[in-house]
């Protein structure tokens, strides 16, 4: 446009304070081979009702993703998410995470969209390849570029838009971070949360319901997954808890290899051993009666119940650990301690 354009293209000096930022902007921009053959600015006269109309639109979908964004650190802290029977308030734990996330996202886009299309200036260009190193003068017409696009924004001139923007930005910021900091805990802390379960001595094993469990609830030749019984026992705070109880036949039992050490943790023909694999952690689940084998179906690890849970095949290298077992004063199964070995597959102290 002429009126954004001064002095010629050979002898243009950047350096001359008579040029204006557009000036540089486009000498910049024909040196690297581009020639700017449009350039509109959407309003030619500034304060009009309907750029103030859309600066509102701007400034809400903004204050609305910062408020979205807000909503989701607030339910991530804050809400219920520990699983309960029935229907509770932990249901809508992750839907009201999603939702929240979506609308954050979703208004930030429609501002971007809206302030591009609706306040920006128009523009065509044509560019050329370039492959030329930059030179000082061409930094300085780069960064001339650079502020230009920032002064295109408007947002100089604009603090409704300024503070619209720091207010969306900042909850945005936070959703990204406060997640990742639930992900840091120190597994060396006082409770070893890699070394150790829900199950201690005396803890009962439970069903998933929370109801006991005793010696002939479970049949010959049979399993149950049990939990500890312990105030969130069954959920995902102790979810390295779930616990295999397998009741052998006779004939079974009386081939049982018992592990040093392991010897008395089993109470008749009754023995609970982890059902977390050693391999990925995947619930090694699936029991082979008539061979007393155990599968895991992700990876296809097999185990040897019989030989205190050996790996006979697939990519699992360790048993499945042991729970001591035995029964209380009410005839109820109850753990004698916790796991004497890590559950789960291998880490950094556990290869």
């Amino acid at each position: 446009m002429s009126e954004h354009g001064s002095g010629s293209a050979v002898d243009f000096d950047p350096t001359d304070p008579k040029h204006s930022q557009f000036d540089l902007v486009r000498e910049g921009a024909r040196r690297d081979g581009v020639e700017i053959v449009h350039y509109q600015p959407r309003f030619a006269v500034a304060g009009t009702k309907r750029e103030k109309r859309i600066e509102r639109t701007i400034a809400f979908l903004l204050v609305l993703s910062g408020l979205s964004a807000l909503a989701f650190i607030v339910v991530y802290v804050a809400w219920p998410y520990e699983y309960e029977q029935g229907y509770h308030a932990d249901k809508l734990y992750t839907p009201l995470l999603g939702f929240t996330m979506g609308v954050a996202l979703l208004a930030l886009g429609a501002a971007v969209i809206v302030w591009v299309k609706k306040l920006m200036p128009e523009e065509v260009a044509v560019q050329d390849r370039h492959d030329n190193n930059p030179n000082l003068d061409e930094r300085a017409l780069t960064a001339a570029t650079m502020m230009n696009m920032v002064d295109e924004t408007g947002i100089k001139r604009r603090p409704l838009l300024k503070g619209a923007l720091a207010i969306g930005a900042a909850p945005l910021g936070l959703m990204a971070v406060v997640p990742l900091g639930a992900l840091i805990k120190d597994p060396h802390g006082e409770d070893q949360p890699l070394w150790t379960t829900g199950f201690s001595e005396g803890v009962r094993l439970v069903r998933d319901d929370g109801t006991p469990i005793r010696p002939g609830e479970v049949s010959a030749g049979g399993l149950e997954t049990v939990f500890p019984g312990i105030p969130h026992g069954t959920g995902l705070q102790y979810a390295d808890s779930p616990t295999l109880l397998i009741h052998l036949r006779e004939e079974d039992a009386a081939e049982f290899k018992p592990r040093k050490g392991f010897e008395d943790a089993h109470y008749g023909n009754y023995f609970a051993f982890s059902k977390i694999c050693t391999h990925a952690g995947c619930p090694a689940s699936l029991y082979e009666q008539q061979t007393n084998r155990l599968l895991c179906p992700c990876h296809q690890s097999q185990f040897d119940v019989k030989d205190s849970c050996r790996p006979i095949f697939g990519p699992a290298t360790r048993r499945l650990p042991q729970l001591p077992i035995t029964v209380d004063e009410e005839g109820y199964f109850v753990a004698k301690s916790d796991f004497k070995e890590a559950v789960g597959p291998a880490f950094w102290e556990r290869p």
